[in-house]
């Protein structure tokens, strides 16, 4: 059944996962489409057809696509903006693959030094200083697996840094010689916390050995590690930004991810504050779309 009135659709299309919206002419959601179809699920001769089942069912009016649809191994490789990049710059760098109809946001690539990039999470990023929700001079944290950290400046994305942080933990969990001790929940409470109080030492590599070294010497228990290594690894994430003391910053994350980094940020001494990440990239997708329109 299609959904009345929408003015258009917005797709965060990612590696594994999409979400579809039908945004009416007011802002507001009017349906919403989850599911695990990511790019790396669909080939490229498909994502026409795909969007075409998406319209089927939100209805047949113009579409913005965020995310790694716009990469390489998407449907359009939609070239980066450079930093400094706000919202006129992701609409100028728009990919229009039918034009007027459907187009796909460009990431976002940093030149400072090693170089940086991202896809997908500057939408949310501008979207959370377009909602008020960040001040326009701010530290941006959005956990994951490729934690970006971002200075707003301005209302403009200055500078970022990406920490594969969630990818280390995945890897030591699926690959390494700690991965029989990782396979329990992370939470936060005493465990996390030591992991965090180890990340100040900064001898991370040879103490991830440790974690295990003291499980085989019957030191700690096995189900201790999971937490205490993710502690460590988000600690020393958190430990290379240098956040000043009392400084906010705004994490976008799900509840459980955002817990974590905000408990790793305090005992930092900085202040975080909980921003809602879909309500971010809503806002931001929207203030694109009225962009385009002239609004």
């Amino acid at each position: 059944m299609v959904v009345s009135d929408p003015a258009f659709i917005a797709i965060d299309w990612g590696t594994t996962n999409r979400r579809a919206y039908a945004i009416g002419n007011d802002g507001t959601v009017i349906e919403t489409i989850r599911d695990n179809k990511g790019v790396l699920s669909v080939l490229r001769e498909d994502f026409a057809r795909e969007l075409a089942a998406i319209r089927t069912q939100l209805g047949d009016v113009p579409v913005l696509c965020a995310g790694m649809v716009g990469s390489t191994r998407g449907w359009t490789e939609a070239p980066y903006a450079p930093c400094p990049a706000g919202i006129d710059a992701l609409v100028e760098g728009l990919v229009w693959v039918e034009r007027g109809r459907t187009a796909i946001v460009p990431g976002v690539a940093s030149h400072v030094g090693r170089g940086d990039v991202m896809r997908g999470e500057e939408v949310q990023l501008l979207g959370a200083v377009a909602a008020g929700l960040a001040p326009a001079d701010a530290l941006l944290c959005q956990p994951g697996t490729h934690c970006k950290w971002a200075r707003m400046r301005e209302g403009r994305i200055a500078d970022f840094r990406t920490a594969m942080t969630g990818e280390i933990f995945s890897l030591l969990r699926q690959h390494s010689l700690l991965g029989d001790f990782l396979q329990d929940d992370v939470v936060d409470g005493p465990l996390f916390r030591d992991g965090l109080a180890l990340a100040v030492e900064n001898r991370l590599l040879s103490d991830l050995f440790g974690e295990r070294a003291a499980v085989v010497l019957q030191l700690r228990d096995a189900t201790d590690v999971a937490s205490r290594v993710s502690g460590l690894l988000i600690g020393s994430d958190v430990r290379e930004q240098a956040i000043r003391p009392e400084e906010a910053v705004y994490i976008l994350a799900d509840p459980l991810l955002g817990q974590l980094y905000a408990t790793a940020i305090a005992a930092a001494e900085g202040r975080p504050v909980m921003v809602d990440s879909h309500t971010a990239f809503l806002a931001g997708i929207t203030a694109i779309w009225d962009r385009i329109n002239g609004r």
